[in-house]
C-alpha cells in the first residue's frame, strides 16, 4: 500500500532552514570539536573541509536529486527508479541502509541529547560554580551510571522530537526550524564573542587551522570523511526525504553549496567557541566525547558570568541536537506513513517507539552493560560497547558506504539528460559536478578507505 499524497516544503527558504537544522547538529557542536581534539587539530579540519568539498556536496546534491525525482520515502524512491530504469534492484539497498541508519544513529544521538537536557538542569541550578576537575568529572560519572537517570532524559529528548515530527512537514519541521535555528546560531554568535574575551582565543584559532599532520592518523582521516557524512546527514535517507518534499523550481546546487557553507561555519564556531575557554583554564582538548560535559563545565565554574555562560552553552547544545534528531525520525516517519495504513500521528508514534527502545541499549551500555562487547571475539572490536559498535559501524561504514552507492548511481547509472534536468544547472557548473560525481567523491571514499585499512 503506497498513499499519493506526498506535502512540499512551503518555499526555498524553509527547506534550506530544514537541511541546515538537520545538518547542524550534536556532530557540529559536540562531536566535531572532541573528535578534532583527540586527532591533533588543525590537520584533522583541514581533511574534513576537503572531505566536504570534494565528496559531501557531490553527494548532497545526488541525495536531493534522487527525492525530488522519486517524491516518495527513500526505500520506495529507489524501488520506482530502478524500476523505471530497469536497473539491479540491488540499488534499493541505498534507501534501506539509509532508513537503517538514521534508525540506529538517532537511538544513541537521543542519549546524548538527553545528557545535554541534563546538563540545562544542572547549569540552571548552578552546580557548576567552584566545582574543581574530580567533582566536575563525578558529576558525569554518575550519571553515566545511573540506568534510570539516562533513561528519564533520553525518553524526554525523544518526547520533545516526536513532538515535533507529529506536526508533518509544515506544522512541525518548518515551524521548528524557522524557530530553532536562528535561535541557534545567535547563541554561538554570543558564545564565540564570550570566548574572545578569554585571554587564549588566538591559541584557540591556531590549534584549529594550524595543521600538524605528524598528529593525524589513518583512523584520524577515515573519523574525518565519516564526520563529513555525519555531520551532512550524508548516508541517513534523510536527505532524500527532504528532496521529496522539495518543489521543481527549487536550484539543487545554490542550496547545496548554501547549506554546506553554514554548516561548516557553525562547526568552526563551535570550535572557537569552546578550545579558547579549553585552553585559558588548562584543560585538554583531547578529552574525548566527555569533552563538552567534563572539561567546559570546569571552565564555566571559575570564569566570571560563567554559569550563565554554561547554561547558555548547553541551551544552544540541546538545539542543536534537537533539530537534527527531528531529521533523523523524518525518514523513518515517512516510510510507515507511505507504506501502512497509519496516519501521520501513528507513523510518528510507531517510529519513535521503537527507537526509544533501542536506545535503551545505549543507555545500558554506559552502565550495566558496560563491559559487555557483542563483538569482542574480534580483536577490532575488543571492548567496544554496544553505544560504541553503534557508532562505529553508523559514522565509519553505514553512512559512506551509502553516500558511495548514492553517488555512483547518479552518477553513473542514470542518464546525463536526466540528470541535469532536474539539477538546472549551466553546462560548466554541471560538468564540474558530474565529474567531482563520476570519479571525486566515489575514489575519495574509496581511497580513505583503504587507508585506514
Amino acid at each position: 500500500m503506497t498513499k499519493q499524497h506526498h506535502a512540499q516544503w512551503s518555499s526555498r527558504l524553509t527547506f534550506i532552514l530544514a537541511a541546515v537544522g538537520s545538518s547542524v547538529g550534536l556532530g557540529n557542536i559536540w562531536k566535531f570539536p572532541y573528535m578534532t581534539g583527540e586527532s591533533g587539530g588543525g590537520a584533522f579540519v583541514l581533511i574534513y573541509l576537503l572531505c566536504i568539498l570534494l565528496v559531501g556536496i557531490p553527494i548532497l546534491m545526488s541525495e536531493w536529486l534522487l527525492g525530488r525525482i522519486g517524491q516518495r520515502n527513500p526505500i520506495s524512491t529507489m524501488s520506482s527508479l530502478t524500476t523505471r530504469l530497469k536497473r539491479s534492484p540491488a540499488w534499493v539497498l541505498i534507501g534501506v541502509f539509509g532508513i537503517l541508519g538514521a534508525y540506529l544513529i538517532l537511538s544513541f544521538y537521543s542519549v546524548i541529547g538527553g545528557w545535554a537536557l541534563a546538563y540545562i538542569q544542572l547549569g540552571a541550578v548552578n552546580t557548576f560554580t567552584g566545582l574543581e576537575s574530580e567533582a566536575i568529572g563525578a558529576l558525569f560519572s554518575d550519571m553515566l551510571a545511573s540506568p534510570l537517570q539516562l533513561l528519564l532524559w533520553h525518553s524526554l529528548f525523544m518526547i520533545l522530537t516526536i513532538g515535533v515530527v507529529l506536526g508533518g512537514v509544515t506544522g512541525g519541521l518548518e515551524r521548528a526550524t524557522k524557530t530553532l535555528m536562528p535561535t541557534l546560531v545567535v547563541l554561538l554568535i554570543v558564545l564565540v564573542g564570550y570566548a574572545a574575551t578569554s585571554g587564549a582565543f588566538a591559541e584557540g584559532v591556531s590549534y584549529l587551522f594550524t595543521p600538524d599532520f605528524s598528529k593525524l592518523s589513518s583512523d584520524g582521516v577515515l573519523a574525518a570523511m565519516g564526520h563529513a557524512f555525519f555531520t551532512l546527514s550524508l548516508g541517513m535517507g534523510i536527505m532524500i526525504a527532504y528532496g521529496s518534499y522539495l518543489p521543481k523550481h527549487v536550484n539543487i546546487g545554490r542550496s547545496a553549496i548554501i547549506v554546506v557553507l553554514m554548516d561548516t561555519a557553525i562547526a568552526l564556531m563551535a570550535g572557537l567557541a569552546i578550545f579558547p575557554v579549553v585552553f585559558a583554564n588548562d584543560l585538554s582538548p583531547s578529552s574525548g566525547p566527555g569533552l563538552i560535559f567534563q572539561t567546559l563545565p570546569l571552565a564555566f565554574g571559575h570564569m566570571p558570568g560563567g554559569w550563565f555562560f554554561g547554561l547558555l552553552f548547553f541551551v544552544l547544545l540541546v538545539f542543536a541536537a534537537w533539530t537534527s534528531a527531528i531529521s533523523l525520525l523524518e525518514p523513518i516517519v515517512e516510510w510507515f506513513e507511505e507504506k501502512t495504513p497509519l496516519s501521520r500521528v501513528g507513523a510518528t508514534l510507531v517510529a519513535g517507539g521503537a527507537t526509544w527502545a533501542l536506545g535503551i541499549a545505549t543507555v545500558l551500555s554506559f552502565n550495566v552493560w558496560a563491559d559487555v562487547a557483542p563483538l569482542g571475539i574480534f580483536a577490532k572490536f575488543e571492548g567496544m560497547t554496544i553505544f560504541a559498535l553503534l557508532d562505529y559501524f553508523t559514522s565509519k561504514l553505514i553512512l559512506p558506504l551509502t553516500g558511495l552507492a548514492t553517488v555512483i548511481f547518479v552518477g553513473w547509472r542514470m542518464s546525463r539528460e536526466e540528470v541535469r534536468e532536474n539539477l538546472n544547472m549551466g553546462e560548466m557548473a554541471f560538468n564540474l559536478w558530474r565529474f567531482a560525481a563520476r570519479f571525486i567523491a566515489p575514489l575519495g571514499v574509496v581511497a580513505v578507505f583503504i587507508v585506514s585499512l
